[in-house]
């Protein structure tokens, strides 16, 4: 049995230890497997890149933050448009020169899209979700959100001490252009005053009144902003416009624009943390080493199946899979009646709404 291996999109923590779980359970149940490594995620399988690589080189990767194999991210326009640089052909030439039964295939929501096509095209794909954003549709978590939320709402806590030690407004800003999951999560876990989401635009007033209350009872305030937090006024615009309008302001960043606002109408000090990369670099978690040992051992149990054009998923605590075709393209947004919402402005947190 020929297999092959890509890591695709951004990395995150737990991508090697998916590759460990899975590597592990097809070898040591069958020693005839061949491992095939593609080198900088869809990059590699249009460029031929590619190695056989032992079955001993994914053995002990468990705590191992980024990826062994290397990712890049691929526009799936690109890869599907039929030109002279033709990618899907040349995919799809490199697969069969390889000689693969099967491709797994380790990617967020983008990856997805092109896995079901490759699906659609004839070749035999097995993906798994991973992302700190945790958009990939059909799984409760994707694999690396569970390490960005600590490592994020450690970064929070530390910002915390020197807003209460300076009586200040401090304004964290966490991954998350599309879907606020990281920043809801880590909002909550930091205790913040204020969590502002793509997927409810904020009134600035609105904001503006609870950091006012945060100071007056406390002395301080923390708010958590996903980096693609908007406003009531920008929401009206198409998401397309709103691209444009943030690429021609480039200095002025969501966070950025906020913090103005609340230092100039409260005239109390207002700083903005970036933790940025941060967020998807390091060893995962404990809890990541877990589920992810358990997808890539679950991915193994389908491909010894011959089970194809899946992708894996944790529902209720339990493996399982979809179809890639019934959630490629799909992305999972926060809910505005999620019970982690409601929960959280029942404690009174506030969404600026």
């Amino acid at each position: 049995m020929k297999i092959g291996i890509l890591t695709s999109g951004g990395d995150c923590a737990g991508l090697n230890a998916v590759m460990q779980g899975f590597v592990k359970t097809i070898t040591l149940s069958n020693s005839k497997v061949e491992i095939y490594g593609i080198a900088n995620g869809y990059g590699g399988l249009i460029s031929g890149e590619y190695k056989v690589l032992k079955p001993e080189e994914f053995y002990d990767i468990l705590k191992l933050g980024g990826t062994i194999l290397g990712t890049s991210r691929q526009s799936y326009k690109k890869i599907i448009q039929k030109n002279e640089n033709d990618k899907a052909a040349r995919m799809k030439e490199n697969y069969k020169k390889m000689g693969l039964d099967v491709l797994i295939i380790l990617g967020g929501q983008g990856t997805h899209k092109t896995a079901a096509f490759l699906a659609s095209e004839g070749l035999n794909i097995i993906a798994l979700p991973k992302t700190i954003d945790n958009d990939v549709f059909g799984t409760d978590f994707t694999f690396g959100f569970h390490t960005a939320v600590s490592v994020a709402t450690e970064c929070i806590d530390r910002v915390e001490t020197t807003a209460a030690s300076h009586g200040r407004i401090m304004l964290v800003e966490i991954m998350g252009n599309k879907v606020g999951w990281l920043a809801l999560y880590a909002g909550i876990a930091s205790s913040a005053d204020v969590i502002l989401i793509p997927e409810i635009p904020y009134n600035i007033e609105s904001v503006i009144n609870a950091a006012k209350l945060a100071k007056k009872q406390k002395g301080y305030c923390i708010i958590v902003a996903a980096e693609g937090a908007i406003d009531k006024e920008d929401a009206l615009f198409a998401q397309k416009n709103r691209m444009q309008k943030r690429i021609e302001n480039i200095k002025m960043t969501a966070s950025n624009k906020i913090a103005k606002a609340i230092e100039e109408k409260l005239g109390v000090e207002t700083r903005v943390t970036v933790p940025g990369y941060i967020q998807r670099g390091g060893s995962p978690n404990a809890y990541d080493r877990v589920i992810c040992m358990q997808m890539g051992s679950f991915a193994a149990e389908l491909a010894k199946g011959r089970k194809y054009g899946v992708t894996v998923a944790l529902n209720n605590g339990k493996m399982t899979y979809n179809s890639l075709a019934s959630i490629a393209g799909k992305a999972k947004s926060v809910s505005l009646n999620h019970e982690m919402i409601r929960m959280a402005k029942d404690t009174g947190i506030s969404f600026g709404e």
